[in-house]
């Protein structure tokens, strides 16, 4: 059985390296993907942990992020996200390209 579950290790590792943005890290049984850095996020859908893949958005600006999106509805275009208090100029510029509205 060892056998098996090391064969199986080493194919899960093959794996991650041949494409990083499959990582996975497993809690609790179940397996919790990893975006790559280079995603696009859609900021009307993402969620906290979607929204913290980009850079400089921690935990509290992701939540400001989906507040706003409730209280005023959906972002129309990707610089509207600059009217959330805690995203400056600095952190557009730096996400420009990765931020979407679908």
């Amino acid at each position: 059985m060892h056998r098996w579950r090391r064969v199986a290790g080493l194919c899960l590792i093959a794996c991650l390296i041949a494409s990083p943005s499959l990582a996975a890290d497993v809690r609790g049984g179940r397996p919790v993907v990893v975006t790559s850095s280079g995603d696009k996020v859609n900021i009307n859908t993402a969620g906290a942990k979607e929204l913290m893949t980009l850079e400089g958005v921690g935990r509290r600006v992701a939540e400001k992020i989906m507040e706003y999106r409730q209280a005023h509805g959906p972002f129309k275009k990707p610089d509207e996200i600059r009217r959330v208090e805690g995203i400056g100029g600095g952190l557009w510029e730096k996400n420009r390209e990765r931020i979407v509205v679908k």
